[in-house]
């Protein structure tokens, strides 16, 4: 079938954190909410068909976890990125999230190190320090708008390192790392004792040309050794029913990170986000393919808006999630000022820069799964703001 994503949903009645949280995270409602990462499109209509039979059945008691569900993240994972895994090295979890804090608690030690690259996603902070370990920076070298590794930084940082958590692809810098960078990252971390645990929840939302290589397919001897979380829901706007995959080098450390969970009575299914999830994957991908190019479509909107309308805010088109990153340090306003400016002069709701690397001074993240005429919108609000400094 054909999507249309120029549809604006009405989303006020449906509890989304994206709308009605805007009164607590940017203290008022008057902003076009361009933050939390999901999206403002119906997701793929095979999966709301077979949830709304899931809901016709009238009964949702305890749902057991089908070999079937394991089933579809395998075979999607095959036919998308030719990575064919052993169904018995996966586990259910609640959420990417939720897999970080359990590396974190389970696979570092008391008052032990987690390495993260930054900017970064900044629940990668959040889930070290609530568990009582200490973060180590590894920052992006940035020139001209180009970000890339400190190759000597990052070795220098794996030697005081427990836990590497690296974002595959990477938001919000939106990089589609190499296989060649993968395995140069994989081997400087066994070399130095380190666990590798690879984010790959935006690997269906690449643009450009570009491939997504999970760390797990670049040799037997990496597959031995990195921990990969993955999930449907940021492919297919499902985060609100809470799914994700962790697939493991051996069933020993899937034993603790089930035992972990279990002792917590976390070992079941949501009954609806089975069901989405197995759909998603078996009935998806019609929808997903007419997404990319409407999200590529919405950078390059932004990417052209700003160098010829607001040249003082630099971005590029991401390769890789639906996250961009705006540059704004020629406003030359600090931190805080650049917060108050894009919520009380351009009305707009998004991602504190600073959130996502601590030092850093004068960046945004917007999030640009929109309808095309709510991002217009938002530029023209930006614009506006930009020249009224």
């Amino acid at each position: 079938m054909k999507y249309d994503f120029d549809v604006i949903v009405d989303r006020s009645e449906n509890h989304s954190a994206k709308y009605d949280e805007r009164l607590k995270k940017f203290g008022t409602e008057d902003v076009i909410p361009l933050w939390i990462a999901d999206m403002d499109f119906r997701t793929a209509q095979p999966i709301t068909d077979a949830l709304k039979a899931r809901a016709e059945q009238g009964l949702w008691g305890y749902t057991a976890r089908p070999d079937s569900y394991f089933d579809a993240v395998r075979t999607w994972q095959k036919r998308r990125n030719g990575w064919d895994i052993d169904p018995k090295n996966m586990s259910y979890c609640l959420g990417i999230v939720q897999a970080i804090a359990a590396m974190v608690r389970l696979f570092t030690p008391q008052g032990g190190s987690v390495l993260i690259q930054t900017p970064v996603y900044s629940e990668f902070y959040d889930m070290t320090e609530a568990a009582g370990r200490k973060v180590v920076e590894c920052p992006f070298l940035e020139k001209d708008g180009k970000w890339s590794m400190d190759w000597a930084d990052f070795e220098e940082k794996l030697k005081v390192s427990d836990l590497f958590l690296l974002c595959n692809p990477h938001n919000p810098l939106g990089i589609v790392w190499t296989p060649e960078e993968l395995t140069r990252m994989a081997e400087l971390c066994m070399k130095h004792h380190v666990v590798l645990f690879s984010d790959e929840i935006h690997s269906d939302l690449i643009f450009h040309g570009k491939k997504h290589t999970p760390v797990a397919t670049l040799s037997p001897e990496i597959a031995n050794y990195v921990v990969t979380g993955t999930s449907g829901t940021k492919t297919f706007n499902l985060a609100g029913l809470q799914a994700s995959t962790v697939i493991f080098p051996n069933r020993h450390m899937k034993w603790v990170f089930d035992n972990f969970w279990r002792s917590m009575d976390i070992h079941r299914n949501n009954a609806f986000s089975l069901t989405a999830m197995e759909t998603a994957f078996r009935e998806g991908e019609e929808w997903l393919e007419q997404l990319l190019p409407y999200l590529s479509g919405n950078f390059d909107f932004v990417v052209d808006y700003c160098k010829t309308r607001i040249p003082r805010i630099k971005t590029f088109a991401p390769d890789a999630t639906y996250l961009m990153w705006l540059d704004c340090r020629e406003l030359g306003l600090s931190n805080q000022a650049l917060h108050d400016f894009m919520i009380q002069k351009a009305h707009l709701g998004l991602n504190d820069g600073y959130h996502f690397g601590r030092s850093l001074e004068g960046f945004m993240r917007l999030n640009a799964a929109c309808p095309r005429s709510v991002l217009q919108k938002a530029m023209e609000q930006l614009e506006a703001a930009v020249n009224a400094l």
